[in-house]
């Protein structure tokens, strides 16, 4: 009986181990990709045709207005005024009753100032990769900017070339060290995910009917 004790500790230690090893390559090594097409210099972002800003949620849990959220519809509302962009794909989740991303994300950009009509609400982008793949599958765009806090563009440029689109990230504005601890470790297994993704050949669903563009 001890020596089967001993086999099980030995095991689980060695899976704990390359547990750690493999998330720690899957965050350097997307970290490493995505460097060279992602800033948070308004200048150095070229222009595209659509930006595609990824969802988070307006509110925290303790009722407080999320700096997640406001950072990026600010960076959004920078790219379609300064003419980098002309729309914006706004793509969130919508799948519970009172919960609704994107058009939480739309109604802030309606008031900094981008025209409704450039605005393009997915409903189904439950993932990051469900709204890189599906501004290619259902809206036709195959190559914008990604936009989001530093960490979550890497991720989505990363998956976005990987899967033969020509994505670039403009960084908006990130929150406290602190504040945001919880989401960079949340992150950190996000990334690992992905590198697992791939191996088994996950993929969104491309539910909806296609949109275009003008």
């Amino acid at each position: 009986m001890k020596r089967i004790i001993k086999n099980i500790i030995k095991i689980f230690l060695l899976l704990f181990v390359a547990g750690i090893i493999f998330i720690t390559y899957a965050n350097w090594s997307i970290g490493k990709y995505s460097n060279d097409f992602i800033t948070k210099y308004l200048e150095k972002v070229p222009h595209k045709k659509t930006g595609l800003l990824l969802g988070t949620s307006k509110i925290l849990s303790n009722g407080a207005p999320n700096d997640y959220f406001f950072n990026r519809i600010k960076a959004a509302t920078d790219l379609y005024k300064s003419g980098k962009i002309q729309n914006i794909i706004v793509s969130g989740d919508n799948s519970k009753k009172d919960y609704n991303e994107p058009e939480e994300m739309k109604n802030e950009l309606i008031k900094a100032g981008v025209p409704a009509e450039k605005i393009f609400e997915d409903f189904a982008g439950f993932r990051t990769l469900d709204s890189v793949l599906r501004a290619k599958e259902i809206f036709g765009q195959n190559s914008y900017i990604i936009i989001s806090q530093k960490f979550h563009n890497e991720r989505g440029v990363y998956l976005a070339r990987k899967n033969n689109i020509e994505a670039w990230g403009y960084n908006a504005e990130d929150v406290n060290k602190y504040a945001g601890l919880k989401t960079n470790a949340r992150e950190k297994l996000a990334r690992a995910k992905v590198f697992w993704d791939f191996m088994f050949g996950v993929e969104p669903k491309f539910g909806g009917e296609k949109v275009l563009i003008p």
